[in-house]
Formats: C-alpha cells, structure tokens, sequence
C-alpha cells in the first residue's frame, strides 16, 4: 500500500498541472477564437487614424496579448475591450483619439464583459443593434466620442448590465422604455446628447440605480412617479431639458432616503415644491434654479444640515428666509437671486462661516446698505447684491474684503458720488460690476492696479474722463486678463488711441457706445484678433474705418452708427465672415459697398444715412 503513495501523488501533480495551464496567459503564438480574431480585426479595420498606437500592434492571431485586450485565463475568449482615449502611457497621462466607425462585428465577442472606448474624440458611426447578443456585458463606457443614431432596443437584453455610460455624444431618439428591465443596472449616464421623448415611466423598476443623468438634451413631458421608488438613488440629474408638471417627489417621508445631489434646473417645471422635499436630509447640493416654481420655498430648509449648495434662481419663490438658515453650517453656495423674496435678512446667515458665493440679487429686497454679516463671513469670495436697493456712496464696509473678494455685482442699485481710491487693493477681483447707478466722477487711477480683472462693467452711469486707461491696465499675463469691457452710456471723452496697443489681446467684448469720444479709430485696433463684438456708437469718432479691422476675423458683431466716420468701406471688410451684426449708419461714408458676402446681406437700415454709399444693398451706383 505504501508503494502505491508516490503514483497516486504523481497522479494528482500531474492533473493540478494540467488545470493549472489554463491559467497561463496567451502568447503571440496562440491563437484566440475565430469570432474574436475576426471582431478585432474588422474593429482595427474601421479605424483610419489612431495616434496612441496602440493598434498597429495587434499583429499575429494572438489577440489575447494586444494591448488593450483581456481574455478569460480559462476559456480564451475576449471578455475586455478597453481602449480609452484618456489613459497612462509610459508612466504619464495620455490623450489620444481614434478616428473611424464603431465596427458592428464587436457583437462577435460574445463572452465580453467590459467595452471601454470612450474619450477617443472622433470615433463615430453608430451602436450596433445587435449588442444585445453580448449576453454577459457588465459595463459599457462609449462617452465622449461622436457616436449617432439611437440607442438599441437590443440593450435590454443584457440582463447583467451594470454600467451604460453614453454622455458627451450625438446620439438621438428616446430612452428606451425597455431600458427598465435592467434590474442590476445601478449607473446610467445619457447626459450631452441629442435624446427627445419622455423620461421612462417605469424608472422606478431599476431599484438599485444609484445615479442617473439625463440632463441637457431634449427630453419633455413629466418627472415619472415611480422615481419615488429608487430607494439607492444617490444622484439625481435631469436639468436642461423641457420637463413640465410639478415636481413629484417625494411623496412619503422615507421616498429618496438617500438621495445626495439633485439638479432639475432649466427645465419647465412649474407649481410649489412637495410638503416633504426638505424632508430629503440626505440632500448636499440642490438646484431648482430656472424654472416657474413657486411659494413660500424655505419653510423647512432647517433640516438640511448637510447641504453644501442651493441654487434656487430664476423662479417665483416667496416668503423670508427664516432664522433656520443658520443651522446650514456646511453650506458654501447660496443663490436664490430672480424670485420674490421678501426682507428682513436674518442676521443667523452669519453663522455660515463655510459660506463662498452669496445671490440674492433682484429680490423684494430693500437693504439700504451691505448687512455688516456679509462682510464678516470669513469665506466669501463671490457676492452678488444686484437689484438690492443699496443707495448712498460706493460701501466701505468692502475695505474688510479687498484681498478676497473675487466677483462683486452691485449693479441695478442708487449708488452715488465716486469710486474710491481703494478699490485698487481689490488684489483678486476678476468680475466688477457697478452698472445701472448715479455714480459720477472719474475713475480713480487705482483700478490699473486689479491685474486678474476680466469683465468689468460700468455701463449706465455719469462716469467722465477719459478712457485710455482700461487699455493700459496692468496684467499678469502677456495676452492680458480682460476679456469683457462695459462703459457705454456714460460722459467718457477724449480720444481711444491706446486701443490695442497694450497686452489686452484677450478682449472679447467692448462696449464703448454713448458717450462723448472723438478722434480717430486707431489702426492698432486691429490687433484684437480675438474679439467678438465692437460697439462705438453714438460717439464723436471722425475718422476713416481703418482696414485693419478687418483683420478681426472673429468679429460678429461691429455697430459704428451715428459717429463722424468719412470715407470708403474698405474692400478687406469682406474677410469679416463671422460678422452677424453690422451698423453704419448715420456717418458721413462714401462710395461703393464692397461686393460679397457678408456686406450685402445686411438690410438697407445698416448703412441708412450715409448719403455718398451706394451699391447692393442700397440703390446702385451711377456710372
């Protein structure tokens, strides 16, 4: 008996080893399954361009082995195709991108379970209709490319699904109603698309889905019912899109138990918010903003004590904020700006110490003066106070904020006298606001101090003096930071000579019109290659129209009416191919309109008033 040990353990060594085998990965020289071999290859055969290189080297019939490909250790047979646009690359973080079609012979990989293809950029064609075949598919990540069509009835057939991520594409139709009966589908991201239809009333049967994006596409009609019943939902996206009705959830006090960020913004919503909503106490981020809800919003905002953002703007809420509010210790966004909400301000909005961007613009507000707690709140970096009421001069409670404070809307109020020398210490101010007041006077020279400004709007005051120094402003990069320059409808004089002479090759919009400026529009305008939209109307200027402007070729929109302008259209103003708006008129121009397009698309009331102009679209010239 005791001889017979050593063979029976050979015997056994012998048959571990064989299974063992199975384990080893394929090499070059081994072949994959034909189906697979043949899906591969159609796939690499659709693809005209692929910068990663990653493809050239699928050679041989050893697909188990190309980069990109994982097989079972067991059976041979595909079960990954993972080939992002975004990935690491010898170490480092890479960007590449496959130009091509989404081969249909993808549905031969029968045993797949994972396809990642996404962020490749220019992959397109569409979804095969048969991926339903693909019986043990987990995972689908085809976002970010330029896929079309729509999406297949087939996919509800793939009973274990898990994943469908097809955001950041062009695809178009419905969600499948059948898209229901994925009963392990826990994320579904359709986001950035080109769907139309109603949202699937039946939702609520996928009851492990913990996110769903549908937001900014097409889609109509009412927030289904059975949402109610996704007890895991975490996330919650359904904005920019043309959804009616009210918002219907939740119904019961423990619907939506763990719901964590919700946005239904830009939508079409209508009527008050259910009884329970601030019930939702797992809630972090919310945004409601964009709609026609309304009624008395905050009567149970208390509750929320994990919310970190609420975005509420742009609807028809009322009531006052009650002194709950400051039980919000956690939250750092609050925008309820465009509704009816009526004062007092509680001073308990002090208590938000976490506290970064502050909007109660265009309230039933009445502040008369910045409440003392807004600028002690230790973290406010953005603060928009539009439409407020405030009056008297420019507030020097805001000397408390000047190295912090980066955006400052106090537009639309009775502010009066002049700016302050101080307001050059405002060190990180990107946005200013002060348009829509009384101020008067000129602008002191500190404001050349505020080297991260980038839009700055002045518009509809009684500022004077002259204008040069915005062009000459200090910045910290070359190209400069402006890109958004406001001061129409003031009593600004003098010359605009420094025009695009500084670094301010950033600017993308300029609006100098209604004031008092004269001489000459300089040649070295030409040199704001990346502006969008000039207005210098309704001013003094009695130049030429320099030919540079033509070098502009992202202009869209140039209005020069009612100046002093002399002299012809320059013939390169037909390189302005962008050009969407054009106003001539009531100058003193003369000649033929150059020929071509965009010039003689423009109506007639776009060079009205010039009396020497003639030529399409104006009467002909005479011989």
């Amino acid at each position: 008996m005791t001889s017979q040990i050593p063979l029976i353990l050979l015997i056994i060594l012998i048959s571990m080893g064989e299974q063992g085998t199975q384990g080893i990965t394929t090499t070059n020289d081994e072949k994959c399954h034909p189906n697979d071999l043949k899906a591969l290859k159609d796939f690499k055969s659709e693809i005209i361009q692929d910068d990663s290189g990653r493809l050239k080297k699928w050679i041989g019939n050893g697909c188990c082995s190309w980069e990109g490909i994982t097989c079972s250790n067991i059976t041979r047979r595909v079960i990954q195709l993972n080939l992002p646009g975004f990935y690491t690359k010898s170490g480092l973080p890479f960007q590449a991108s496959m130009k091509g079609h989404l081969s249909n012979s993808i549905t031969l990989l029968t045993s797949l379970q994972v396809i990642n293809l996404s962020e490749l950029y220019d992959l397109s064609g569409q979804i095969p209709q048969f991926i339903g075949n693909l019986s043990r598919l987990r995972k689908i990540f085809l976002f970010s490319n330029k896929l079309n069509g729509s999406i297949p009835e087939s996919i509800s057939k793939l009973s274990n699904l898990q994943v469908l991520d097809l955001h950041d594409n062009e695809i178009s139709g419905s969600v499948p109603d059948s898209l229901t009966s994925l009963r392990f589908l826990n994320r579904l991201f359709l986001q950035n698309n080109r769907l139309s239809g109603h949202i699937p009333e039946n939702i609520g049967n996928i009851a492990v889905l913990e996110e769903l994006d549908i937001s900014n596409n097409f889609i109509d009609g009412v927030v289904p019912l059975s949402i109610n019943r996704l007890s895991s939902l975490r996330v919650l996206y359904l904005d920019t899109n043309h959804l009616d009705g009210e918002i219907p959830f939740p119904l019961g006090h423990y619907d939506l138990p763990s719901l964590r960020f919700l946005r239904l913004n830009d939508n079409c919503l209508k009527g008050k918010l259910p009884m329970n909503f601030w019930k939702l106490t797992s809630l972090e981020r919310v945004s409601l903003a964009n709609n026609q809800l309304e009624g008395d919003v905050f009567s149970g905002l208390g509750n929320l004590q994990r919310l970190t953002e609420l975005y509420l703007s742009g609807n028809r809420f009322s009531g006052k904020i009650p002194i709950t509010i400051g039980q919000l210790l956690e939250l750092q966004v609050l925008s309820i700006s465009r509704n009816m909400i009526q004062e007092p301000l509680p001073n308990e909005m002090g208590f938000l110490k976490n506290l970064q961007i502050l909007d109660l613009s265009f309230n039933h507000l009445n502040l008369s003066i910045i409440p003392r707690w807004v600028v002690e709140l230790p973290s406010i970096f953005k603060i928009y106070l539009a439409g407020c009421g405030i009056n008297g001069r420019f507030p020097e409670s805001l000397q408390s904020l000047l190295g912090q404070v980066q955006e400052l809307d106090l537009s639309s109020n009775h502010l009066i006298g002049n700016l302050p020398e101080w307001i050059g210490g405002f060190s990180q101010l990107y946005l200013f606001n002060l348009s829509l007041n009384s101020l008067e006077s000129k602008i002191p020279i500190s404001i050349s101090n505020l080297e991260n400004l980038g839009v700055l709007d002045l518009h509809s005051n009684r500022l004077s003096g002259p204008v040069n120094w915005v062009f000459e402003m200090k910045t910290r990069f070359d190209d400069g930071s402006l890109t958004y320059i406001d001061l129409s409808d003031n009593k600004f004089s003098g010359n605009i000579q420094q025009i695009g002479i500084g670094k301010q090759l950033g600017i993308q919009y300029i609006n100098l019109s209604r004031n008092n400026l004269n001489g000459k529009i300089a040649e070295s305008v030409g040199k704001l290659q990346g502006l969008k939209s000039l207005d210098l109307s309704f001013n003094q200027l009695s130049s030429t129209l320099p030919e540079s402007l033509a070098n502009i070729t992202l202009l869209e929109r140039l209005n020069l009416e009612k100046n002093y302008l002399t002299g012809r259209i320059p013939y390169e103003f037909l390189n302005l191919r962008k050009l969407k708006e054009l106003n001539l008129s009531c100058n003193f121009l003369v000649g033929e309109i150059p020929y071509g397009k965009p010039l003689v698309d423009f109506p007639k009331s776009c060079y009205f008033g010039n009396r020497g102009l003639c030529g399409k679209p104006l009467s002909p010239c005479s011989s």
